[in-house]
């Protein structure tokens, strides 16, 4: 009896620690840009599935490309995945560009909807190289391309991949279809959906292991909020926005002293584009030329130009924004929808309501104790060196005169001497 117990406590914890439960695969959907977030989602997905014992996780990726660091951190987690990494690039109308030419070579098991696309690999330059000189740049562009071709012929050697291609998409920018791709030994297979994907990897060997997927269960791994919000924040789109709060809060409070909230607003957006700008590949001289801009827009506040500083300001702008970011990769690609509006508001901003608050505050006084030296009022008593009474600026002041005047007669305020007025008989 006592030997039966034993038995059958094995059994339920057996069970309990999930053996018997049916087989599962993990999956995860990864659409847009490869960033820091992507790369830490990824991580905590493949260690998720590891430890539900999920039989296999599938990445279903869509990507124009993204951060050559974070490529390389995803790379390294499915090398060390205790479990087959399956990239499935779709939908259809799906591309694994640039990163995700890496991240889908990478994988134990890489497989492309019927349409999707893959290639385009070649590496951009960094913005932070502005400044150098041609040849510099042409040297530093050299080395990127090479230990980035000699990147993705370690993966494809590793994965038993073509070789071959894996270099020209580096070097040639090539780009495939999805049954190029298979004909060429990219990937390993087309699959419809997901559920075609799972009948198709059965039986399949991943690494060290054979996969039993025709009957499986898929469990979604969804980002969490943190590696949302991050994935949103970390965008092209979003940068350039807190860049014009940082201008826009910056010299709002410059023009309203003490207004605080602008500066307040400006101060956190600084902080958070400087954390951006050691992500992205930020172009110099495309700041350069925007800063240029808003020089020339405050230039021409206090020294009209018939417009030609505000055009020049609008064009600096315009020019600034367009290069900020490297245009040949479509994961930092700044639309022409982000740029256009925001010139023209940006010109609006400075011409119309900086433009009227610095004037303002630099032009001459209209209210108070200045205003009031050389007005013309009635005198409302007698007023002589002892004192009298006038009515000026919604209040009665007293007045003093050397010369006795009459209540009635006008007056011409001489000066103001804390409050009283100096006065004398207007002739």
């Amino acid at each position: 009896m006592t030997r039966w117990a034993s038995i059958l406590i094995a059994v339920l914890m057996w069970v309990a620690g999930g053996n018997l439960r049916a087989t599962e695969v993990g999956l995860i959907k990864i659409d847009g840009a490869i960033m820091p977030a992507t790369a830490d989602y990824v991580a905590r997905a493949i260690n998720l599935a590891s430890d539900r014992h999920d039989d296999c996780l599938i990445i279903q990726l869509d990507t124009p490309g993204g951060l050559l660091d974070s490529t390389k951190d995803i790379v390294q987690d499915f090398y060390d995945s205790k479990i087959p990494v399956v990239v499935y690039v779709s939908p259809d109308t799906a591309r694994a560009g640039s990163a995700g030419t890496f991240i889908t070579m990478a994988a134990d098991v890489a497989a492309m909807s019927p349409f999707a696309r893959i290639g385009a690999a070649h590496p951009v330059s960094i913005g932070g190289l502005g400044g150098s000189d041609e040849s510099t740049n042409d040297v530093m562009g050299k080395k990127i391309e090479n230990d980035t071709a000699g990147f993705i012929e370690t993966i494809a050697k590793k994965r038993h991949r073509n070789v071959e291609w894996a270099i020209s998409a580096v070097r040639d920018s090539k780009v495939i279809t999805a049954d190029e791709a298979l004909e060429k030994k990219v990937v390993d297979l087309i699959a419809d959906n997901v559920p075609d994907l799972l009948k198709k990897l059965d039986g399949r060997k991943a690494g060290d292991k054979t996969l039993s997927t025709a009957d499986a269960a898929v469990f979604d791994i969804p980002m969490t909020a943190r590696e949302s919000f991050l994935q949103i924040m970390l965008h092209p789109g979003i940068m350039f926005a807190l860049m014009l709060m940082v201008m826009y809060g910056i010299i709002g409070e410059l023009s309203s002293p003490g207004a605080i909230l602008p500066g307040v607003v400006g101060a956190i957006a600084l902080i958070l584009v400087l954390y951006m700008s050691a992500v992205f590949p930020v172009n110099i001289a495309g700041v350069a030329l925007m800063l240029l801009a808003i020089g020339l827009f405050i230039t021409d506040i206090f020294a009209p130009s018939h417009g030609i500083l505000t055009a020049g300001g609008i064009i600096a702008f315009f020019l600034g924004a367009l290069m900020l970011f490297d245009r040949s990769n479509d994961a930092f690609r700044l639309s022409l929808g982000y740029i256009i509006p925001a010139t023209v508001i940006t010109a609006l901003f400075f011409i119309f309501i900086v433009g009227a608050g610095l004037r303002a505050q630099f032009g001459p006084a209209k209210t108070g104790k200045e205003v009031m030296v050389g007005q013309i009022v009635k005198a409302l008593s007698p007023i002589d060196a002892s004192g009298g009474r006038v009515f000026i600026e919604g209040e009665n002041w007293r007045a003093v005169s050397e010369t006795t005047v009459s209540a009635g007669e006008p007056v011409e305020i001489v000066s103001v001497e804390g409050l009283t007025l100096k006065v004398k008989p207007k002739v």
